[in-house]
């Protein structure tokens, strides 16, 4: 059985829906059962045929983070470190997200998994924390970084910025930030894969991995991207919204944010013997889904 922590959220939410659609047995807990207590944890998964588990939950709130350090860190390394634990004790592998954000921004080309790490915030100093917590509790780890997620349940950008084009006559983007948007789909089938060839006996070295969609673009590009779609399948109302380019100097935030996290996922693919999917198509298949939840973009 999987576990699957932080499962009333964005990814979480997916990766429970990936594994019903491919009949693997799963649980599932959220805020119930803390991360920060080990006891708790401990005692929920005793007498239970625990054979895989999977932590989504973090503290994401990147800007947030800034002014709430003492917290964010007790989500993103405490908490990984207490499951890591548990999963060693239980002697089964632990699958744990993390983020672009532990790097710093200054690369030019995308950036490889031994890449050193650089956060350049407390969020991405707090996500590099959880990952060397978790390889200091157990050896039977994987940490797959990701970056710009979006997903049918909760707020991403995608839906904000579908709301925000029907409600204005043009919205500014950054168009210096450059990076690869991730359906959470995407990064949901790597999970299972992951698992599925582990339950079969099959070798999947242990270690850190990069998962995105594929591509190279800004936050200008995305958006651009969005309403074109957006107008062809009718979620766009507002045909004659503009939207224009900025810089990030011009929207100052709390968090810095890296210029450039463009992913190599070459290791990631290599290993299970996948292509990932385009942006596009990602964007395409979330946009055109019964599960797109149009409430949000209200």
């Amino acid at each position: 059985m999987v576990w699957i922590i932080g499962n009333k959220g964005m990814l979480g939410s997916q990766i429970c829906r990936t594994l019903s659609e491919n009949k693997i047995e799963f649980v599932g807990t959220d805020s119930d059962v803390s991360i920060l207590d080990y006891p708790a944890l401990e005692g929920f998964a005793c007498c239970k045929n625990i054979s895989f588990i999977v932590n989504c939950a973090a503290y994401t709130a990147v800007d947030k983070a800034e002014s709430d350090v003492d917290f964010a860190r007790e989500l993103n390394a405490s908490g990984p470190r207490n499951i890591a634990r548990l999963a060693k004790k239980l002697g089964v592998p632990f699958i744990h997200i993390s983020t672009d954000y532990v790097f710093d921004g200054t690369a030019s080309s995308p950036i490889s998994e031994d890449t050193p790490i650089k956060p350049i915030g407390v969020y991405g100093q707090t996500k590099a924390e959880g990952e060397m917590a978790i390889a200091g509790e157990t050896s039977d780890f994987y940490i797959l970084r990701t970056a710009w997620l979006y997903g049918w349940s909760g707020k991403n950008f995608v839906y904000t910025m579908i709301r925000a084009m029907n409600s204005h006559e043009s919205v500014k983007v950054v168009n210096d930030q450059r990076g690869t948007p991730t359906n959470c789909v995407t990064l949901s089938s790597v999970i299972l894969k992951i698992i599925e060839k582990r339950a079969c006996g099959e070798s999947v070295p242990n270690g850190i991995y990069h998962v995105t969609d594929l591509g190279e673009i800004t936050w200008f590009d995305f958006t651009k991207e969005i309403f074109a779609q957006g107008l062809g399948n009718g979620l766009i109302t507002n045909k004659n919204c503009v939207v224009n380019p900025c810089a990030t100097t011009e929207y100052p935030t709390p968090a810095k944010r890296p210029a450039y996290s463009v992913l190599d996922k070459s290791k990631i693919q290599k290993t299970l013997g996948i292509t990932l999917p385009d942006w596009k198509k990602s964007l395409g298949g979330f946009l055109n889904s019964e599960l797109f939840d149009k409430t949000r973009i209200e």
